[in-house]
C-alpha cells in the first residue's frame, strides 16, 4: 500500500468529482475513449521520462525526438516502404536519437540538462531541414489507427496500457530497476558498488527513445500527415505527467503506476475544461497549479512519514 501514488490518484478522484458535478455530458465513455488518443504520445514519452528521472537525469529532446522519427519515417513510406518497414525504422530511429543523448551523459560526464536541451533544437532542426516548409501525407493504409478499435477501446490506449504494464515490470521488478533506482538515490555509492552505471543512463535514455519512436507511429497514423512543426511543447507535457506521477526530479522516485494515473489526470482536467470552453491559457495555468500542488502534496507526505 505504501507504493500506491496517493497523490496523484486522490487528485483525479477529485477532478473526477468536479467535471462529472459541472460539466454536463462529461461521462460520455465514447467521448472519453476518443479523447484519449490525442494523449497517448505524451503518456509514452512520459513513461520514458519517467525511467530517466528515476537515475536523476532529465531528457528535454523526447518532443524533438519524436517529430524526427515522424518526419524521417514519413518519408521512408513516401519512397515506397511498407508499414513493416516504417514501424522498424521510426523505433529504430528513436531508440539511436535516444541512446546518443546516453552516451553524452554517460561517456563525457555531462549534464544530462544541457546535452537533451542540445539535442532538443538539433533533433527538431533536423527534422526542418529534412522537411523544409512541406508536410507529407501517409498512405492511406496506415491511417487512422486511432479510429480502430479492440473491443471498443482505441488501439492507441491499448498499445499505452500494455507499454505501462512492460515499463512497470521494468522499473520495479528487475534488476535494471534496481540499478537505475539506485543510480538516482546516490550515483557515488552505485558506483563503489559495482553496478553498472553508465550503460543504465544509455539504456534510459534509449527507452525513452524508443517510447519515441513509438509515439511517432502513433502521431503519423493519427494525424495522418507529418511536419516539423508538430508537438511543440509535447516534452513539457511528458515530463509534467512524470512529476505529478511522483518522479522526483532529484531522481531515485518514481511509479509507472504514478505516470499513468496522473496521464489520465491530465486527461481528465483538460477534457473537462474543453468542453467547458475553458481558454487555452487558462488550461495551461491549471496543469502549472497541477503540478504545484502535487509536489507540495508529496514534500508533505514525505516528511510527515519521516517524523513518525
Amino acid at each position: 500500500m505504501k507504493r500506491l501514488p496517493l497523490v496523484p490518484l486522490v487528485l483525479l478522484v477529485i477532478a473526477v468529482f468536479v467535471a462529472a458535478r459541472y460539466v454536463p455530458h462529461f461521462f460520455d465513455a465514447r467521448y472519453l475513449l476518443d479523447t484519449s488518443t490525442l494523449y497517448i504520445e505524451v503518456g509514452l514519452l512520459a513513461l520514458g521520462s519517467t525511467l530517466v528521472i528515476v537515475t536523476g537525469n532529465i531528457d528535454l529532446s523526447v518532443g524533438s525526438n519524436l517529430v524526427l522519427s515522424a518526419c524521417l519515417t514519413a518519408m521512408l513510406m513516401r519512397s515506397g516502404y511498407g508499414t513493416f518497414a516504417a514501424v522498424t525504422f521510426s523505433c529504430v530511429v528513436g531508440t539511436v536519437l535516444g541512446a546518443i543523448n546516453g552516451l553524452m551523459v554517460a561517456k563525457l560526464r555531462l549534464p544530462s540538462f544541457l546535452v537533451t536541451l542540445g539535442t532538443m533544437a538539433a533533433y527538431r532542426g533536423a527534422a526542418q531541414a529534412a522537411m523544409g516548409a512541406k508536410s507529407i501525407a501517409l498512405p492511406d493504409g496506415f491511417k487512422g489507427i486511432d479510429q480502430s478499435l479492440v473491443f471498443g477501446v482505441p488501439w492507441p490506449l491499448v498499445i499505452f496500457l500494455a507499454i505501462a504494464v512492460v515499463s512497470g515490470v521494468l522499473l520495479h521488478r528487475t534488476v535494471f530497476g534496481r540499478w537505475a533506482f539506485a543510480l538516482g538515490t546516490n550515483e557515488s555509492a552505485s558506483q563503489y558498488s559495482g553496478l553498472p552505471n553508465d550503460w543504465t543512463k544509455i539504456a534510459v535514455f534509449a527507452y525513452t527513445g524508443l517510447m519515441a519512436g513509438i509515439g511517432a507511429l502513433l502521431m503519423d497514423s493519427r494525424l495522418a500527415v507529418a511536419r516539423h512543426d508538430l508537438a511543440r511543447g509535447i516534452e513539457l507535457d511528458a515530463i509534467t505527467v512524470a512529476g505529478v506521477g511522483g518522479a522526483a526530479i532529484t531522481g531515485g522516485k518514481g511509479s509507472i503506476l504514478g505516470t499513468a494515473i496522473a496521464l489520465f489526470l491530465l486527461m481528465t482536467v483538460r477534457t473537462a475544461m474543453g468542453v467547458a470552453n475553458v481558454k487555452a491559457e487558462y488550461q495551461l495555468t491549471a496543469i502549472g497549479a497541477l503540478l504545484v500542488v502535487t509536489v507540495l502534496a508529496s514534500e508533505f507526505r514525505r516528511k510527515s512519514a519521516a517524523d513518525e
